[in-house]
């Protein structure tokens, strides 16, 4: 079993003030993996007066320092990309090939995207009459969710170091060791004492004392929008930035007459990649009614294709899902698929026929799906595709923008008639025959997904404070 028994506060790593032990679960055997300690508010306060000492000094650093940092850490991070591919596999179930490609290579791209925004980034800026001054936040509080955690490490630890900011960490409970050896990764590189500070824990206790910190100037937070709420609550009272990316439930519109073998293997790629567990996973399909059994047929062979097996082999398959409560809650949304009386066309309740322990869960999905059933409505997070069918394509729009969740949507088909259709789409980023975002671009949501935004130039400022100074000599 793996231990990370400690929190790393400036520049150390030091025992808990009054945590518990708290144990992982493998979603493949059940059995533990990992055991952590997790933290308390004393422990977000030891955290907080580091960082804001180390804010003194890291706040003044220039870009070209700033930028030689971010690039030692790429380079002590490569160093760990089977160790950090192993504990992701074994805590949540990425399988340990697409681990060490996707979810590691996601956490290198956040640091290189925001790299390239600093090179190039104007600190101030001249308007006339004033002069605009961006500059550090101060300390930012980031908490983290399991299902792609070095991605959403980086889209906030590197944008962070980038502005001059301090930060505590409070990665997920589920799915903790990454985020212990990112630390460790940092410190081999150098980063001084105090900039970046990780306190395990969960979200009752060691989120809400980051959210409600009043020596906390930010809090960008990743996860439920149920969390997201309780964050925003907490954060209140000190009046502090809330940035948060929170559910989603993205359409994938296929347009009329689109080619669907062609079109449809990228973008239904989607529902199945890291078990369904993705924000942005593209499970609503929209498709003309006179195409609905050809789509039927496309996407149901996509999803049986598809095998699913144990995270710690290497190969294609996909792995179980985090763990009981959310393998609970995805059979109990298929069962509702079937209540309601959606047509189940493959997979459904139960293990895998291959598996007879962990959280796995069958490759599924439903057609004669209709806008009022829990699985067109709700955040599935698993391997599940809802088959709707419209009319046309006014009606193909209504339809994707309803939901209460506005993160992403994707586009199946023509790109020059996709083009004419992004506008109209609710949603933060719009993928045309694909489904996840752009590297550097600004990644975000409408609505209930959220606010702010990750990556890049977009994501940079937002990690920073802006000031207009006038008055200034000609």
């Amino acid at each position: 079993m793996d231990s990370y028994l400690k929190n790393y506060i400036n520049g150390q790593w030091v025992d808990s003030i009054g945590g518990t032990r708290h144990q992982v679960i493998s979603p493949s055997t059940e059995e533990a993996c990992t055991e952590i300690v997790l933290g308390t508010k004393a422990d977000v306060d030891a955290a907080v007066a580091a960082a804001k000492e180390a804010f003194k000094t890291f706040s003044k650093t220039t870009r070209e320092e700033r930028l030689a940092l971010m690039g030692r850490i790429l380079e002590e991070y490569k160093k760990r990309a089977g160790d950090l591919a192993l504990s992701m596999a074994n805590e949540m179930g990425a399988p340990v090939s697409f681990a060490s490609t996707a979810q590691v290579g996601a956490g290198m791209g956040g640091f290189m995207g925001t790299m390239q925004a600093l090179q190039d980034f104007d600190f101030s800026e001249s308007k006339g009459a004033y002069k605009v001054v961006y500059e550090p936040m101060g300390v930012v509080g980031l908490i983290t969710p399991w299902n792609w955690p070095l991605n959403q490490i980086a889209l906030k630890v590197a944008p962070c170091l980038a502005a001059g900011n301090t930060m505590v960490l409070k990665p997920s409970e589920e799915c903790p060791g990454n985020a212990a050896i990112f630390a460790e990764i940092l410190h081999a590189a150098g980063v001084p004492a105090g900039v970046f500070n990780l306190v395990q824990g969960d979200g009752p206790t060691v989120g809400e004392a980051i959210s409600a910190h009043p020596g906390i100037d930010m809090v960008s937070f990743t996860g439920s929008t149920r969390a997201g709420i309780l964050v925003a609550k907490a954060a209140a009272d000190t009046v502090k930035r809330v940035h948060q990316e929170l559910g989603g439930k993205s359409p994938n519109l296929v347009l009329p007459g689109a080619d669907l073998p062609a079109v449809l293997p990228a973008t239904v790629s989607g529902v199945w990649i890291n078990s369904g567990q993705s924000c942005i996973s593209p499970a609503r399909i929209l498709v003309h009614k006179d195409q609905e059994a050809e789509a039927i047929a496309v996407v149901k062979g996509i999803m049986e294709a598809m095998p699913v097996g144990d995270p710690l082999a290497e190969g294609g398959h996909i792995g179980p899902v985090v763990n009981k409560a959310q393998y609970e809650k995805i059979q109990g949304l298929i069962q509702s698929g079937i209540d309601q009386g959606a047509k189940l066309e493959t997979g459904g309740t139960g293990l895998p026929s291959n598996v007879n322990r962990g959280y796995y869960v069958k490759p599924t999905v439903f057609s004669g799906v209709t806008t009022d059933m829990r699985i067109a409505q709700e955040e599935i997070f698993g391997p599940v595709a809802s088959i709707i069918t419209y009319k046309d394509l006014d009606e193909a729009i209504e339809i994707a923008n309803d939901t209460e969740y506005g993160l992403s949507a994707a586009i199946s088909g023509d790109p020059a008639a996709a083009a004419e259709v992004a506008p109209k789409l609710r949603a933060g980023t719009v993928a045309i025959n694909n489904w996840g975002p752009t590297p550097g671009a600004p990644f975000g949501g409408y609505k209930q997904s959220g606010n702010g935004r990750e990556a890049g130039l977009f994501g940079l400022k937002d990690f920073m404070e802006i000031k207009a100074i006038s008055g200034l000599p000609a």
